[in-house]
């Protein structure tokens, strides 16, 4: 893309711009806001993603910027995820931090779900000032925004009104202006937001309500009472409270007539505040899943699973590479090992001097931060040559040393810990995404009824094979004398270019050593599999005695 449509360039001047006109003298705040009602997803992550990049871009730039995460912890929980045990079911409809922790290791449901991305957000180098709205709410810091909106509740209800897309909202939507009040009790016998609000005193500011399990609350001052904002109304008010200078969101709330809309009319005409500078990013989906995630359904794949097969820096890529209105789809099959070469090639061309400006600029916010650079792989070898080798060898510290040292033997590695962590990235697919029909099991002995019918050619090939293996004992020689075998047997140079006759033989060669080695057509490269098995198994199994 042009500089001129480096969003985030530009984004992030829009908003020094526009924090200083709103709020002299005061830090930008951009913002995000996420509800811990089950595993955060990779969909999630953009909702952190695409402010963190205009949030460091602004720091870059010598300026700085606040970056708020909202926990939407004091939201109802709506669904029990997937596998936690129905007895959860008691607890639907009260706030997610008033939940048990399934694993009871956290204070709550809430914090059960938010550690792992806080150690995720860590290793991606996102910096976020959390925001518990649990906090916010019971500690009395909204009190004079709730007894706002519940005055202005008539107009409230008419911009909802206004906006109104479907019947089925009926939340918010469906009572007229007069009834409306904008404030959700939870219960004070049950603990849950089954109440219905019956009256407020625009005086004394004394509500009462009734509940679903037969409670009949108040006249209670407001400020005594638990609960929040129903949600349209609660994100613009958190605008106009934390003076939010950008916020992005998925597309379903930046369509007309959705919460930006709405958010639009009540921050201004409600509670005095600016809409923030926005726009609406598209969903991020995985192979073989749906195109939209949903953590509380359970399934989705987290930035913990993602950063388990992707170094930092590659995952932070492939959401800085793409346009927010750009849907994209994280794989986590065979393609992993393409992406993969697809960001070497891109550090290599980086640290040549070789990459037009704005594919420079994605490469420098994906690998480092304001904060300087992220932690990387000292020594990256090729991902898909470390998982077949990891796949060969099980994994045995040992064998996989060996390995890589065969792989750098112009400049042999010390230890394992120079090729991590994308070692163990590609272990972790292995073990992880690699289906186990597709896994690599060795020969434990020679094919010998195989070897005995071998036809006059094909032993030959093997010979030409043992004779020159130890002379080409590197991954690059390797690849070359497997490829060249059927050119030697032909009086060809060894690296001569190959016609149509000759890669039908090459096939066919590759056929017979995979067979000879792991019993199947297909395998790992077989310059990996012969680096990753050694000469003397090589040998063992194809010229035993």
């Amino acid at each position: 893309m042009a500089a001129a449509d480096d969003w985030v360039a530009r984004t992030a001047a829009q908003v020094r711009m526009e924090g200083e006109r709103r709020h002299p003298g005061e830090v930008p705040t951009c913002a995000s806001g996420i509800s811990p009602s089950g595993p955060v997803h990779l969909g999630n992550l953009r909702e952190l993603m695409t402010p963190h990049l205009v949030a460091d871009e602004v720091r870059r730039n010598g300026a700085p910027c606040r970056h708020i995460l909202s926990w939407d912890d004091y939201d109802r929980l709506r669904r029990v995820p997937a596998g936690l045990p129905d007895s959860f079911d008691e607890y639907i409809g009260r706030p997610l931090s008033g939940v048990p922790d399934p694993c009871g290791q956290h204070e709550n449901f809430a914090e059960h779900f938010k550690d792992p991305l806080r150690e995720s957000l860590d290793a991606l180098g996102i910096q976020v000032t959390e925001i518990s709205q649990t906090e916010m709410y019971t500690s009395g810091a909204y009190t004079a925004q709730i007894i706002l909106a519940m005055r202005r509740r008539a107009d409230i209800g008419a911009v909802l009104s206004r906006y109104r897309t479907k019947r089925t909202e009926v939340d918010e939507a469906e009572q007229q202006p007069g009834e409306y009040y904008p404030f959700r009790p939870y219960c004070a016998s049950c603990g849950r937001d089954d109440a219905t609000v019956t009256g407020f005193d625009d005086q004394t500011t004394e509500i009462t309500y009734t509940c679903a399990c037969g409670a009949v609350a108040g006249p209670t001052p407001i400020a005594d009472v638990a609960g929040k904002l129903a949600w349209k109304v609660d994100w613009p008010m958190r605008w106009s409270y934390e003076h939010v200078t950008f916020e992005p969101a998925g597309v379903d709330h930046a369509s007309p007539g959705s919460s930006f809309t709405v958010g639009e009319a009540l921050v201004t005409e409600i509670f005095g505040g600016e809409m923030p500078l926005h726009f609406g990013y598209a969903f991020v989906g995985h192979k073989g899943g749906s195109s939209k995630m949903s953590g509380s359904r359970g399934g989705a794949p987290t930035p913990a699973d993602a950063l388990e097969i992707f170094e930092a820096p590659l995952l932070r890529w492939l959401y800085a590479r793409r346009r927010p209105e750009q849907g994209f789809t994280l794989a986590f099959d065979d393609e992993v090992g393409r992406i993969y070469d697809e960001w070497d090639r891109l550090g290599t061309k980086a640290a040549e001097g070789n990459l037009e400006p704005a594919s420079y600029a994605v490469f420098v916010r994906a690998s480092s931060t304001s904060d300087g650079p992220l932690p990387a792989t000292p020594r990256p070898l090729r991902f898909s040559t470390l998982a077949s080798a990891a796949d060969i060898t099980a994994g045995d510290p040992t064998q996989m040393l060996r390995i890589v040292r065969d792989l750098t033997a112009d400049d042999p590695v010390d230890n394992l810990d120079e090729v991590r962590p994308r070692l163990d990235c590609a272990q972790a697919w292995v073990n992880g995404y690699v289906a186990p029909a597709k896994r690599t099991q060795v020969r434990t002995e020679p094919d010998y009824a195989r070897l005995a019918a071998l036809a006059g050619s094909e032993r030959e090939s093997v010979d030409l094979l043992l004779k020159h293996m130890a002379d080409y004992w590197s991954l690059d020689s390797l690849t070359t004398l497997v490829y060249g075998v059927p050119k030697l047997q032909r009086g060809l140079p060894i690296d001569a270019p190959p016609d149509d006759e000759l890669k039908v033989a090459q096939r066919a060669w590759f056929i017979l050593l995979y067979q000879l080695l792991i019993g199947k057509d297909t395998g790992p490269r077989l310059p990996t599999l012969l680096l990753a098995l050694g000469q003397d198994r090589v040998r063992s199994l194809l010229a035993p005695g």
